[in-house]
């Protein structure tokens, strides 16, 4: 019989991916709703036929509609022409209220209608509409910057004109008070070796083109090695800032600006995450994918060599973790112009496949860059920029899309504390220093919490001395900024990668796994899939290899969907139903999603199993049996290998 064709396995695929996105989501709202929910009040959980969605996530999905306010009557609408000419009031509150769904920043468009049609503004109306619109913004503490114009005489890029009135797209930002309010998005940069990451990211970061051999690229490296083989090996750490007028934050007067004075001077930044191309280094760049949480995925690929090795893998990783997804093209001038167009058609046959289920859209222009980066709300968006790091071209519509870009993390600053640690340092005078994301809730200085597990599971009490935003002090962090803490009486011997700091209350201490049930789909895998199978589990942060210990069936191969019972090889960790997770041995790579974080030996997934097969797959019940049981069970099972052994070659005799 043959396996299921290539679109029906990819349109699996990005059915299981969107379930496991919906199970992350509930996992949020439900620690989110814990403390505020009274018990008895969620709705029944009916299992739509023909689906993966239970009715209530198809339900909470369209629960956006209610915010839209399309069924309130309080009242005749206010136009929005008759709020720009000052006619009508409300127009702060319209701003006020689109600053805070951007978390501070917003593109507001002069001279459209809410359905994107223009107004028809004269000159006069339009300046008249802009200095309202900038008069407002003043008691709002924010700055607005023009992006694009049309029909009006600006120094922005013109849209060609069209006789509709003049109109215009604004960048509004809120002016940060301090580094709490500071907006960060984190952005993931991956892609096969020598494709090109670093440079580019030196060449964004720094203001400066390359060279061609690497000069870019040599301030962020952080080993010697790196800098000897030009190959990133670790996960590098880099910001770009913006300020209030949308205007970079670079160098001056040829000194490098330090992180601190970037944070100071920005309104915006983008955190790049430079990960590992090569394939040795897959578990560094998995453990960048998942531990930063990032916000997005910058998918770098050279134009001379396509969708190659490790890209195709990084690729595949993010569909499944469901990050969207930007495309770079490098290295376009040197190379011909018809190994570009294979390399473009290739890298747009991959997105459209059934897997990735994406919209590749091509930016040329200015204009098309400033609509995509407003839509990119959308994970089937796949923006695909070409530039080279030698001669410019193209760096200007990348450095204007990260502008505009929204901010997409979806953190609940009401749940609980949860923050995971992703590296460990001893600073001097300072002691031991733990750095992060913020999950979830809000942490001050000096609240007493809670890091772990260590080796047998238990959580260190300890306080927090000291907390770091971009190398900045903060009094405090709230869920979806990157922190750095410093422990008092902790050593760094205690913490580790993957340990999770959770506040210290008077509930009962946090329980750590080893082992849990995990709803999973294999993507890849040679063969099949059965109990004591090893692999490397990631789940956020933790990096560990796991043991199948019990399967709702007898084996697994590629496509299937399972429940699989995990036990941790080395020690428990902290994990919540809900969590995504990702495994892989070699080639074989699987995902899932936590469903219980503790397993009954005595409820096996798979009660139908015989016996017999149970007692021969698992060792550690053959101390139960008695010697003439264990030798019984011994024969049958070698004459059953020698009836079924197929003879590779002709029996030899001895001399």
């Amino acid at each position: 019989m043959s396996g299921p064709s290539r679109g029906a396995a990819g349109n699996a695929l990005s059915d299981f991916v969107e379930h496991v996105a919906n199970q992350a989501a509930a996992r949020h709202r439900t620690r989110a709703g814990s403390t505020s929910k009274p018990a008895g009040t969620a709705p029944p959980k009916l299992t739509s036929t023909g689906t993966n969605k239970s009715l209530e996530e198809a339900v909470d999905e369209l629960s956006f509609i209610d915010d839209l306010g399309l069924n309130t009557d309080d009242g005749p609408r206010v136009k929005l022409r008759d709020q720009l000419l000052g006619n009508e009031p409300g127009l702060d509150g319209l701003l006020r209220r689109r600053l805070e769904e951007g978390r501070g920043e917003a593109l507001f468009e002069v001279g459209y209608e809410d359905n994107g049609d223009s107004m028809g503004f004269s000159k006069e109306e339009y300046e008249k509409a802009y200095e309202n619109v900038v008069g407002c913004l003043g008691g709002l503490s924010a700055q607005c910057a023009v992006l694009q114009t049309a029909n009006v005489d600006e120094k922005a890029e013109e849209v060609p004109g069209d006789g509709k009135g003049a109109r215009s797209k604004l960048m509004v930002r809120i002016v940060p008070k301090s580094m709490e309010e500071l907006l960060e998005i984190r952005v993931a940069v991956v892609g096969n070796v020598d494709a090109g990451k670093s440079t580019m990211l030196g060449v964004l970061v720094k203001g400066q083109l390359d060279d061609g051999r690497g000069k870019a690229r040599v301030n962020l490296f952080r080993h010697k090695h790196e800098i000897e083989s030009g190959r990133t090996s670790s996960v590098g750490m880099e910001i770009m800032g913006f300020d209030s007028q949308s205007q970079i934050v670079t160098s001056q007067a040829g000194r490098k600006l330090t992180w601190e004075e970037i944070g100071k001077k920005s309104a915006k930044v983008i955190a790049f995450t430079d990960l590992a191309g090569h394939e040795k280094y897959l578990r560094t760049t998995v453990f960048g994918l998942l531990g930063t949480s990032p916000d997005y995925c910058l998918l770098m690929v050279a134009a001379n060599n396509g969708l190659i090795g490790m890209s195709k893998e990084h690729l595949g990783i993010a569909v499944a973790l469901n990050v969207p997804i930007m495309v770079v093209i490098t290295k376009i001038d040197m190379t011909p112009p018809n190994i570009l167009a294979q390399t473009v058609n290739q890298i747009t046959k991959i997105l459209k496949s059934g897997g990735a289920r994406k919209i590749p859209i091509f930016i040329k222009s200015k204009d098309e860059a400033i609509s995509t980066a407003t839509h990119f709300v959308s994970d089937r968006i796949c923006p695909i920029f070409q530039v080279s790091n030698v001669t410019g071209e193209g760096l200007d519509f990348v450095r204007t899309f990260l502008n505009i870009l929204p901010y997409h993390g979806q953190f609940d600053q009401n749940a609980p504390f949860e923050f995971y640690v992703n590296d460990t340092f001893s600073v001097p005078f300072v002691g031991t220093v733990v750095s992060g994301v913020v999950k979830s809730g809000i942490i001050h200085t000096g609240d007493p919490i809670l890091i772990g597990p260590d080796s047998l599971g238990n959580f260190i009490s300890t306080q927090i001395r000291s907390i770091e935003r971009k190398r900045i002090s903060v009094p405090l962090v709230t869920a979806g900024q990157s922190a750095s803490f410093a422990l008092r009486r902790v050593r760094r011997r205690d913490v580790r990668k993957g340990m999770v700091v959770l506040p210290k209350t008077d509930d009962p201490p946090p329980k750590a796994s080893r082992q849990f049930v995990a709803e999973v789909m294999i993507l890849s895998h040679a063969t099949t899939i059965r109990k004591r199978y090893q692999a490397m589990l990631h789940v956020g942060p933790v990096s560990q290899t796991c043991s199948i210990i019990d399967l709702d069936r007898e084996t697994v191969r590629t496509g299937d969907r399972a429940l699989v019972a995990f036990k941790f090889v080395q020690r428990p960790e902290y994990i919540l139903p809900g969590d995504k997770l990702l495994f892989r041995e070699g080639r074989t790579k699987g995902l899932g999603v936590v469903k219980e974080i503790d397993y009954d030996e005595n409820k096996p997934l798979n009660p139908g199993l015989k016996v017999d097969e149970m007692t021969i797959e698992d060792g550690s019940d053959d101390e139960k049996l008695t010697k003439e049981q264990k030798a019984d069970l011994h024969g049958k099972s070698e004459k059953m290998k020698y009836q079924t052994a197929t003879p590779s070659s002709p029996p030899t005799t001895r001399k």
